[in-house]
């Protein structure tokens, strides 16, 4: 039976978890409403557009402007490279590791997430030096093959629990219906595990499009991604208004990842549980 203290006890809770949802998204939302409102703000002054005015000049001066188009292309190419690189790798060794078994194959999988634990900064020199001997400083195509030696592991260890979850029946079974091991990853394991490549292209992503370590070091001269963009223009006199502008820009992948993935997030995590 509700009474009266009950029922008041129910509305002070729900108030309560209101107010408290209500300060995390204030503090979340806070800082990119900001950066959204100075994006469309003319922080320096310009030629028909006084200083303080909302316009659209801050986006079409990344349009017009080589070097930040260049920079935002050359990101989302690395980025897109490194999550297919990852996964094309990593899915075939997660089943390996699932499905059999060898002498110290724990003890790799170990030595792989150790790994995955290295800081960027240690591996830099000798990185820049490998990479350099090979051409690959100054093209995205570098950061991408970088970004995999700390992708690759996480996508490995993501992508190893979704196929032990799922039943060795159903890799028997296809077996004996006639595939092969190729057609049965795409024709049967693939859309099974779909959550768990969700959760991985997530991670791989987020990773990539954010790193700056390498970013920096291997694109001295020119392939710039979008990262090192931003940062070249907080020099002596900063457009604030345009950087804010890049940051909507490259704020908008992210929320697009989220977005369609959104659904194989809830459920990866749910089936890792």
């Amino acid at each position: 039976m509700n009474t009266p203290a009950k029922a008041g006890q129910r509305q002070g809770s729900a108030l309560f978890h209101g107010l408290v949802v209500a300060a995390l998204a204030l503090f979340i939302l806070l800082p990119f409403a900001q950066s959204l409102i100075m994006s469309f703000t003319s922080t320096m002054p310009r030629d028909g557009i006084p200083e303080g005015s909302y316009s659209f000049i801050n986006f079409i001066s990344i349009a017009v402007t080589p070097d930040l188009r260049e920079s935002v292309l050359n990101s989302t190419f690395y980025v897109l490279l490194n999550v297919t690189l990852c996964l094309v790798a990593g899915l075939p060794a997660a089943y390996a590791y699932s499905r059999y078994s060898f002498t110290g194959d724990r003890h790799v999988f170990f030595l792989l997430l150790v790994f995955r634990l290295t800081p960027p900064v240690v591996l830099s020199l000798p990185i820049f030096i490998l990479f350099s001997k090979f051409g690959l400083v100054n093209s995205p195509v570098g950061i991408a093959l970088v970004h995999c030696l700390f992708n690759v592991p996480i996508a490995i260890w993501v992508l190893e629990s979704f196929i032990s979850a799922v039943p060795r029946e159903l890799d028997e079974t296809a077996f004996l219906d006639g595939y092969s091991l190729p057609g049965f990853f795409f024709r049967h394991l693939i859309p099974v595990i779909a959550p768990g490549i969700g959760v991985t292209a997530f991670f791989c992503f987020i990773f990539s499009w954010v790193e700056v370590v390498f970013a920096r070091i291997l694109t001295v001269t020119a392939g710039k991604p979008i990262t090192m963009a931003m940062n070249a223009l907080l020099g002596i006199r900063p457009d604030f208004g345009l950087v804010a502008a890049m940051n909507i820009i490259a704020l908008l992948p992210g929320l697009g990842m989220i977005y369609f993935v959104r659904n194989h997030l809830a459920r990866g995590f749910v089936i890792r549980t």
